[in-house]
């Protein structure tokens, strides 16, 4: 019913690099259940984060790389329908398995998606509006939006200082990562007339915000940790990003001696590293921190 290109262009592996999001939101979740974990991880991953991308994919129409696609195939309608229908079973199996709450809150952050793609509204064109668009939703909203499913809770019990501070905490570090995911898209965002914080910024620029706020947000995650876990966390994070910062200071210095570095590889591994560091250090810090593996010694 619906050609390999659409189901190509749900992009579903790239959903791994929002993998931490909803890690941190597990790290931070009181009610720990196997199965509402898997299933919230479901609909996120495979069902809600695909169908942005898809819906994404239809009005961009890129010919060039994109997130999670080197060669991009040419779109057609049945992507528009596939990337609806996704959403609409991620909304519905969020309301009988989970609760109403979190349903709506599938339903508000795809149609943040949309507005930021379709047209009408494309906040992508926006390269203040849609830097903070993308930062506040695939942070703090997901963040929220998870633990919400994760505990199985209402929104006023969701709100809580600690899941403020973890949403904040997880918008400033995609408003840092962000400008770097479209950096290698300049030609082609700037040929739709979508300037990009990126572009924006410069490729140099980019470069140098994105070491600024990943600094910053290196001394916000040990206060948080100090804070809200044990001290010991702010240490495991720093050894954690050691490698993501060891590859961003090599690529930076390729690409301040060829501009051709700055190309799609080279953005995946770094976000691919970034992602995988982050996962495993969520992890070991959920299991450390839950007791987990102490039970299981």
């Amino acid at each position: 019913m619906f050609s390999r290109s659409s189901w190509l262009h749900l992009r579903i592996p790239f959903s791994y690099f929002l993998l931490p999001i909803f890690l941190f939101s597990l790290l931070i979740s009181p009610n720990i259940d196997p199965n509402r974990i898997l299933i919230v991880f479901f609909i996120v991953h495979f069902l809600l984060y695909p169908a942005s991308n898809g819906y994404n994919s239809y009005f961009d129409k890129d010919e060039k790389s994109i997130g999670g696609l080197e060669n991009p195939p040419p779109v057609d309608k049945g992507l528009y329908y596939l990337s609806l229908l996704f959403d609409l079973i991620a909304i519905v199996l969020g309301l009988v398995l989970i609760n109403m709450t979190f349903a709506l809150l599938l339903f508000l952050y795809g149609l943040v998606s949309k507005a930021y793609s379709h047209p009408s509204i494309r906040l992508k064109k926006y390269p203040i509006g849609g830097w903070l668009a993308a930062g506040f939703f695939q942070g703090f909203f997901s963040i929220l939006m998870c633990y919400v499913g994760l505990n199985d809770f209402q929104l006023e019990s969701s709100l809580t200082s600690k899941v403020i501070m973890t949403g904040a905490l997880a918008s400033f570090m995609l408003l840092g990562n962000y400008p770097m995911t479209q950096i290698y898209q300049h030609e082609e965002d700037a040929k739709r007339g979508d300037i990009t914080m990126s572009i924006l910024l410069g490729v140099k620029g980019t470069f140098i915000f994105v070491a600024a706020i990943f600094t910053i947000t290196v001394a916000l995650f040990s206060i948080y940790f100090n804070y809200y876990f044990d001290l010991k966390y702010a240490f495991w994070f720093v050894l954690a990003l050691t490698p993501v910062l060891l590859f961003f200071l090599y690529w930076f210095g390729m690409s301040l001696k060829d501009n051709s570095k700055v190309n799609y590889k080279n953005t995946m591994i770094l976000n691919f590293i970034s992602a995988t560091c982050l996962s495993v250090f969520f992890i070991l810090t959920f299991l450390d921190s839950s007791r987990i593996l102490d039970a299981l010694k």
